[in-house]
């Protein structure tokens, strides 16, 4: 007997999480959610890139549909520029 798995999309990801934040509130005032969301999710985005395209900027940047020179000033936004 196998077992069916289903695929969770990201957006499905996403929105039960932002959802769930807000839960979690419990009815307190958010702010800032749009650079949180986007904080949360570019971090990881440009890790996984890069160990994708092993650590090749211009690589990254293409995969992402990037400039190089925007992949850079992420890199070095989230610290993720090897220079630390």
């Amino acid at each position: 007997m196998t077992k069916k798995t289903r695929t969770i999309s990201l957006c499905d990801c996403v929105e039960k999480t932002v959802d769930r934040y807000f839960t979690d509130l419990n009815g307190e005032e958010a702010s800032g959610v749009y650079q949180m969301v986007l904080g949360e999710i570019e971090k990881p985005l440009l890790e996984v890139v890069m160990k994708r395209a092993g650590e090749n900027q211009s690589k990254a940047s293409r995969m992402l549909g990037i400039n190089r020179n925007t992949l850079r000033k992420k890199l070095e936004q989230y610290g993720l520029n090897g220079s630390a």
